[in-house]
This record gives structure tokens, C-alpha cells and sequence, in this order.
């Protein structure tokens, strides 16, 4: 039978923390190590925080708006919430795995739910080769920068870069460049989920480059591998007339 315990965990903003103190106070205290279902109160970037915390637990997230924008959350609504709980929906959401190598020789691991991006660190642009699958796909791409979008994370970085919108479960990956010099007219691509990309830094010394897998950033990369993670999963839970799905699809219509 499904453990429908739930633990609340909240944002440090004053909305999130009094929110916190109301919803245990109703429904009691629970560890969050130990509960069917964590709540988090705050906004997009807390519910990624939640995520990565819980990631070993495999444990549902439920979120509700403490934040300002909240794509990824529920309303905040206090009445009936075990009832919103039980019936809400589950999307299943593959994050990415970032393997970077920087310029002293480090390599850094990290997981990135929404996207990973390289970002050149100067004035000068970067210049980046890219490979797919074993195979060069642009010999040199002279930009600002270039990102590795999940469907989740589409309509966050990747939207603002002017990169496609990608439907849940479309079982793909979106290749955008930010702000591409050379080649002029490449828009980035579309790339299948199961494909491994890697991005190698051309003159890292004179054009240095970081890595950023959401909240862990690799300075002066040389080398970045980007592929969907073989084993971790994560489970958001929604109301249903306020499925994930919904909104990321809405999102292409918007004027």
C-alpha cells in the first residue's frame, strides 16, 4: 500500500518558513528521510534544491508556490492537502549527468535537472567543438556559450536562448547556442535522449569556459560530457489541472 505520509520542507524566505509553521502545525511533523511524499514550499529554484537533495530516496515531490513564478509548483493551498496529494499526478523527469575536466586537471561530476550550459568567464568569445556520439557534428563554434536542455528544463534557460520547447516525453534533448557568432545561422539542434554529447573548449587558456550542471559550476573547462543519467529518476507530483505537461505544451502558445 502506498505510504501517503508527508513531510514539509520550505524555502528560508519569510512566506515559505510561515507557511512551514502553519502545514505542520495542521498535519503534523514528519522526517523527510522517512515520508511517502515531501512537500516543498517555495518557488522553481527551492524545488530544485528538494530534488537534488532527495535524490537517493527516489521520494515523490510535491510543490506548492511560495515563490514567484513556480512553473514546476502546485497553488498553495492549505485545506484538503492530503486529498490533493493522493490525487495528484505523477511525470517522471531524467535528469542529466555532467562529467567536466578542467584546465589543472580536475574532474568534476554533477546532475543537472534542467540544463547544463557552458558560459565563457571573459570579455572574448568561446570557441567550442562539439561531438555526438563519438561523432564532430560543428567543428568550432564561435559564442557565448551553448546549453544541454531536458524537456523539463526547456522552457527555463533553453526558452530564453530562443531554444525549442520540448514536450514530455518526447525523448529528446535540446542543443542550444547562446548568443552564436559563427556559424551565423545555426539555431542549435534536436538530439535524441540516448546520445552522449561532448563539448571540447578550443584556446581554454585565452578564452576560458565554465560548466554549469544547475547549482554546480566548473571553472576553466577544457572538456564537458553531457548524457541523460543511466540509473536516477525523479518524480514530481501535480494537480491534475495543473499538470507539468499541460503547462510546458501552453507554453508554446503564448503571445
Amino acid at each position: 500500500m502506498p505510504d501517503h505520509s508527508i513531510a514539509f520542507v520550505a524555502a528560508d524566505t519569510a512566506e515559505a518558513r510561515s507557511a512551514h509553521q502553519r502545514l505542520t502545525h495542521r498535519y503534523g511533523v514528519v522526517d523527510p528521510e522517512k515520508a511517502g511524499v515531501v512537500v516543498a514550499l517555495g518557488g522553481d529554484g527551492f524545488m530544485l534544491e528538494t530534488l537534488h537533495r532527495y535524490l537517493g530516496r527516489s521520494v515523490p515531490i510535491y510543490g506548492m508556490n511560495c515563490g514567484t513564478i513556480g512553473f514546476l509548483m502546485n497553488q498553495y493551498q492549505e485545506d484538503g492537502l492530503p486529498d490533493r496529494v493522493a490525487r495528484s499526478q505523477a511525470v517522471t523527469l531524467r535528469p542529466l549527468q555532467m562529467k567536466a575536466r578542467s584546465r589543472e586537471g580536475r574532474v568534476v561530476e554533477a546532475i543537472a535537472i534542467n540544463e547544463v550550459s557552458l558560459l565563457r568567464e571573459t570579455r572574448q568569445t568561446a570557441k567550442i567543438a562539439i561531438r555526438v556520439d563519438g561523432k564532430v557534428r560543428l567543428r568550432e563554434l564561435i559564442c557565448d556559450g551553448i546549453l544541454l536542455s531536458t524537456p523539463a528544463g526547456s522552457t527555463a534557460y533553453n526558452l530564453s536562448a530562443h531554444g525549442p520547447i520540448l514536450p514530455l516525453g518526447s525523448n529528446l534533448l535540446a542543443l542550444t547556442p547562446i548568443s552564436a557568432f559563427r556559424p551565423r545561422r545555426w539555431r542549435g539542434a534536436l538530439l535524441p535522449e540516448t546520445s552522449e554529447t561532448v563539448f571540447e573548449i578550443r584556446e581554454p587558456e585565452k578564452r576560458p569556459v565554465s560548466a554549469v550542471a544547475d547549482s554546480t559550476e566548473v571553472r576553466d573547462a577544457v572538456e564537458v560530457s553531457v548524457r541523460v543519467h543511466p540509473e536516477h529518476q525523479l518524480t514530481l507530483l501535480f494537480d491534475p489541472e495543473h499538470n507539468l505537461e499541460e503547462r510546458i505544451l501552453s507554453e508554446q502558445f503564448v503571445p
